[in-house]
This record gives C-alpha cells, structure tokens and sequence, in this order.
C-alpha cells in the first residue's frame, strides 16, 4: 500500500506544484522543469501501478453486471471528455475544465466496481486531486474563454477516436486480468 500511496502524493505534488509552490516550478526553469516534472509523473504511474496491483484491504462490494455496464458507459464519456479537451469541440466550449472531468467520471466509474480499501486510496485519492485542481485553477484564474469553434469533423474525430481509445483500454486491461465486460 506504501507505494500506492507514494505514487498518488508523487503524482499530485507534481501536479499541484505550478498552483502551491510557483517559485519552486519557475526556479526548475521552462525545459528543464518540464522534464523533471515528467519524468515524476512516470515514476508516480509505475508506483501507482505496482502499489494497487501489491495492495490489499477489504473489500466491501463486488462487481456486479450492472456495476460493470455503468462503469462502462462512464468509461466512454470519459474517453470522449478527454478527447473532446484535446480536439476543441462542442463539449469543449461549454466545459472549462473537460480533462480534469474526464478524470472525475473515470474514477467515479472505478470506485463504482471496484469496492475495496486499495480503490478507495487509488481512485478516491485521483478524484480528489482532480477536485483540488479545479478550484486552484478557477481561483487562480477565475475569468474564461471558451475556445474557438471547431470544424464538425474533429467532432465526429473526437467520437471515433473515443470508441477506438476505449477498445485499446479494455483491451490492455483484459491482458492484465481485469475483466472488462462482466
């Protein structure tokens, strides 16, 4: 559990650093600062990674085939939110914070079917982080502009890309032994 939660203070200092300790992030320098700040989200990842595939804790709920379709159809909206960042469309324009919801939907939709201790940390505590991330954005910049509109083709773009990113998860997580559809 020790690296689970090593990966997930890792992973939000990294993240937070540039809204909690701006002189710290400036002092890194532009490039440099980039580089060792990624090279602290890999490292947090693998923690993150090799701390819940080793944890254990109690389990509360289990899945169930409705827990495993919800999760499902969150899974998708949540592709599709991150997709929807990247690519400016409609979603885009109405949401400000769409990659940082995106991943307030994918954990809600992982503690939705995964009811145990090591979840609770994992996901609960991303959930967190994301929620901590809005309100230090909105605060430190509280006036937003919507982007430009985009062509309708990066929208129907952002949609086939949603359904072929999600097939590559499920696929990756079927070869790690985590069943996705049921």
């Amino acid at each position: 559990m020790l690296y689970l939660i090593l990966g997930l203070l890792l992973w939000s200092g990294a993240h937070l650093m540039r809204r909690l300790a701006p002189s710290l992030r400036t002092a890194l320098g532009e490039v440099p600062g980039k580089a060792v700040i990624a090279v602290l989200l890999v490292l947090s990842i693998w923690l993150m990674s090799k701390g819940y595939g080793m944890a254990d804790g109690a389990v509360f709920w289990g899945r169930s085939p409705a827990l495993v379709g919800i999760n499902n159809l969150l899974m998708l909206v949540s592709v599709y939110m991150f997709a929807a960042s990247g690519m400016k469309t409609a979603l885009a324009r109405r949401m400000r914070h769409p990659m940082l919801g995106a991943v307030k939907v994918w954990a809600l939709a992982h503690l939705l079917v995964n009811g145990d201790v090591p979840s609770f940390i994992l996901f609960g505590g991303l959930l967190a982080w994301a929620v901590v991330q809005m309100i230090l954005i909105n605060k430190a910049v509280p006036d937003w502009t919507p982007p430009e509109p985009a062509p309708k083709s990066k929208e129907v773009m952002a949609l086939v890309g949603t359904v072929v990113v999600f097939a590559v998860i499920a696929g990756i997580h079927m070869w790690l032994g985590y069943p996705v559809f049921g």
